[in-house]
């Protein structure tokens, strides 16, 4: 599914609005979005938020050969992926050109700088050495990858344990959490990527570009540095060409905003290590903000149980006693009970309308039953007559016997039974919509 693309109009407001020196979500042109950084259970896994845009981390390390050219250094192995779940634009499985770049950009920032100590990772030399890989995951794309990834990327890592190791002789021992502490990377310095991009050929620069803006750029610029003012990795895209003093003007913005970030992670790592070491609450779920209905949970508040009983008895003396106090159930009728004040339920008991109506059913119940028995005495008795007057005819053979019956005439009688019948259930009808009429008013 490709991304629906910006309108004509929505192209023109946007780069009007950067000639303005405005921006849509109110920022000055300098200004970076609000970065949260929060950390899973586990080390080396955490989630970081730029803005709107989102990018978990996982590190994981395992035990592997060593390359041939290079016997003493562990590996290091780098991944992104960018699946239809951040933007609908991503196809899954496919190895776009955006995909392909912002991985390059990622092993530059983070092998080629040499941030991580790779001898330190090596166990036996030409034999064993740890493999550490990180895999980054787009939650959720709203402009500016590549920065987002970068943060999350050197957090990880620095976050990240692996196991300890003994060597004896030949034997290698791996060591779990419980036996022996995990063993931090050795880390040097951390790169951080700095994006910036260009609108009307290089005349109008913005920091930290959003997904619409980044639609509309005529160019873009990245700037990999550490908080030692050490550039580790530039990279320049699109068809512009740009002056010494442009480059000049974005590398201190980057010193500047690696410094701050920079102090923002140290931050993050030192609380978060304060809090597994005090036996605190930690991980994705706790990093939940409590102003939030998903949070589950609330801030503790404090209840003053200090003279609790003296201010039950102050209640208790000034409340007003209860009127009637009903130490059983009153039972007004089968099926109904009432328990405490209230006014008596009369539920169940007949109006005198109603008992009318039924004992004038009950009546003619009474008489049409037994009409229907004097009917039916007289049919019987019309049946005996006709029977003594029918002939008989008795054929010459003694083998068989021939009766030969003559059809007669249904007793006229049997209407006004009927009649009668139809009336009754019409009636009782009648009086069962007329109790539900009484009911619902």
């Amino acid at each position: 599914m490709k991304a629906t693309p910006l309108s004509n109009c929505e192209r023109r407001f946007l780069l009007r609005a950067i000639e303005e020196r405005k921006r849509l979500d109110g920022r000055q042109c300098y200004d970076y979005r609000n970065i949260r950084i929060s950390f899973g259970a586990d080390y080396g896994c955490c989630i970081v938020e730029l803005g709107k845009t989102r990018v978990l981390a996982q590190v994981s390390c395992e035990l592997v050969p060593p390359k041939p050219n290079r016997p003493t250094e562990g590996v290091l192995f780098f991944n992104l992926e960018l699946s239809p779940m951040a933007a609908p634009g991503f196809e899954p499985g496919r190895q776009s050109e955006l995909l392909v770049q912002l991985n390059r950009l990622i092993e530059r920032c983070l092998r080629n700088s040499k941030c991580i100590d790779t001898e330190s990772l090596c166990v036996v030399a030409g034999e064993k050495v740890w493999q550490i890989r990180l895999d980054l995951h787009l939650l959720n794309h709203d402009g500016n990858i590549i920065d987002a990834a970068s943060i999350a990327g050197i957090v990880a890592l620095c976050h990240f344990r692996r196991p300890d190791v003994s060597v004896q002789g030949e034997e290698v021992t791996v060591y779990t959490p419980e036996e022996r502490d995990p063993v931090p990377l050795s880390i040097h310095h951390m790169p951080i990527c700095v994006s910036f991009a260009f609108f009307q050929q290089g005349t109008y620069l913005l920091v930290d570009p959003s997904e619409r803006e980044e639609r509309v750029m005529d160019g873009f610029l990245v700037i990999a540095m550490n908080k030692h003012h050490e550039i580790c990795t530039i990279q320049s895209s699109g068809g512009i060409m740009l002056v010494k003093d442009q480059v000049l003007r974005c590398s201190k913005i980057t010193a500047v905003k690696v410094a701050e970030i920079t102090e923002l992670i140290q931050k993050a790592l030192e609380n978060d290590q304060k809090v597994r070491k005090e036996g605190g609450k930690f991980g994705f779920a706790e990093s939940i903000p409590n102003q939030k209905i998903t949070a589950f949970k609330m801030e503790s508040a404090a209840v003053d149980t200090n003279n609790v009983e003296e201010q039950a008895e102050e209640i208790i003396t000034k409340a007003e006693p209860p009127s009637e106090v009903f130490a059983k159930p009153i039972l007004h009728t089968p099926g109904t009970a009432q328990i405490g004040e209230g006014i008596e339920n009369s539920w169940g008991d007949l109006e005198e309308s109603e008992r009318e109506e039924e004992a004038e059913e009950e009546g003619e119940s009474e008489a049409t039953a037994f009409e229907c028995q004097k009917m039916e005495t007289e049919d019987t008795s019309t049946m005996r007559e006709t029977k003594k007057d029918e002939p008989i005819v008795v054929s010459d053979s003694e083998e068989e016997e021939v009766v030969i019956l003559e059809p007669q005439e249904l007793p006229k009688k049997t209407r006004p039974q009927t009649n009668l019948k139809q009336e009754t259930t019409s009636k009782k009808a009648f009086n069962k919509r007329r109790k539900k009429k009484r009911a619902v008013h």
